[in-house]
Order: C-alpha cells, then sequence, then structure tokens
C-alpha cells in the first residue's frame, strides 16, 4: 500500500519545487495545495501541521515538516520506509 502525500506550497516557492521533485523522481503521487491560489488552504495547514512556512508535508496525515525535513528522512532512508518503497 503507497503512503497518501500532501503538500502544502505555493507556486512560486523553489522550496516547494524541492519537496515536489524529489516525490516525483521517486514516482510518488501527492495532493498539492497552493496556497497563493486557494488561500482557503493557508487555515487548514496551520490547522493540520501548526506553521505557517512552506512547504508543509504530511505522510499518511502526519505532518512531518518542510522540504529540509524530507530531504534528511530521504537521506537517512526512512523515507523509503514511510511512503512503503523499501
Amino acid at each position: 500500500m503507497t503512503a497518501k502525500v500532501e503538500i502544502y506550497g505555493t507556486s512560486f516557492c523553489r522550496h516547494c519545487l524541492a519537496a515536489r521533485e524529489l516525490l516525483d523522481s521517486k514516482q510518488i503521487d501527492y495532493t498539492e495545495y497552493l496556497i497563493d491560489l486557494m488561500p482557503l488552504e493557508r487555515e487548514e495547514m496551520l490547522r493540520r501541521c501548526g506553521r505557517k512556512k512552506v512547504p508543509q508535508i504530511l505522510i499518511n496525515s502526519v505532518p512531518i515538516g518542510g522540504d529540509e525535513d524530507l530531504m534528511a528522512l530521504d537521506a537517512s532512508g526512512e523515507l523509503d520506509r514511510l511512503l512503503a518503497l523499501g
């Protein structure tokens, strides 16, 4: 079973792009909420993640943080486990 991945970000954020590129390289499907285009999603991001900075990434509805957190999980091998790729 593949994990459910969600990203709150903006259409112009380089950190958001880095997170999307990593997930794309692993061929992981994700749902993206662009808060610059869908402003009501900002409140949902704050409620779910407790942070204002983008990107905010959730795996199976659990906030894991931003792009640096995603990269650290990937470097440790933990990301593949969370995504059920391992």
